[in-house]
């Protein structure tokens, strides 16, 4: 509440200018951020390089990590996995709990390293990207809305993988919403869980393995 004195002019212009930034903020277009981390593709269906994906939202990191009882063989290394999302998705996401189309998550996988500088203990992540994939929702594009693109390199274009490939039949057997692995995106669970968007699917598998 304002106090009771009489609002000057000056005042009454000075609110009625935020006012009218607010409105304006609000209906404003995509930022350049989110316009650049759209994808895009060349001729053949590639995907092109998605340069500024360090510079987005990270969502998660984890280590080691295996979808089958017998892990994948890295030759005796440990290796991490960072996920990154373009910013505009994120914030539909926290708003809805669900992703909007136009989606681009980032798989960036690093080996794990244990000897540096004055680490004496645990692991960090080595300079060096070993894989690069990349899960986008593109609904115009592709039939079940969502399709995986293998990167050789972060400078180099995209080669989507075949629908038959177990990746797809895995999280859509397995996701927590839309087909993406938020169960273990820890900032983003809880926003699933309180917008009521998680998969029947994934619910009852959580129900009946005993996790909470």
């Amino acid at each position: 509440m304002f106090p009771k004195a009489r609002i000057t002019a000056a005042a009454l212009c000075l609110l009625t200018g935020l006012c009218v930034a607010l409105l304006v903020s609000t209906h404003a277009p995509a930022t350049l951020a989110d316009k650049i981390s759209s994808p895009t593709y060349n001729d053949k269906g590639d995907m092109l390089p998605l340069k500024d994906y360090r510079e987005w939202i990270y969502l998660t990191s984890g280590i080691d990590m295996s979808y089958s009882p017998k892990a994948m063989d890295m030759q005796g290394q440990s290796v991490f996995d960072n996920v990154f999302v373009n910013p505009a998705a994120y914030r539909s996401f926290v708003a809805t709990g669900t992703w909007p189309d136009k989606t681009v998550m980032v798989l960036e996988v690093r080996r794990a390293k244990s000897k540096g500088s004055i680490n004496q203990q645990g692991h960090f992540q080595d300079t060096a990207i070993m894989g690069l994939e990349v899960h986008v929702k593109d609904e115009a594009r592709f039939p079940n809305k969502w399709a995986f693109f293998d990167f050789d390199a972060p400078d180099k274009n995209g080669t989507l993988i075949p629908e038959k490939a177990p990746c797809y039949t895995c999280h859509a057997a397995h996701a927590a919403v839309d087909t993406t692995f938020v169960q273990f995106y820890p900032t983003l669970l809880p926003i699933a869980k309180a917008k009521g968007t998680l998969a029947a699917e994934f619910i009852k598998e959580e129900s009946s393995t005993g996790s909470k």
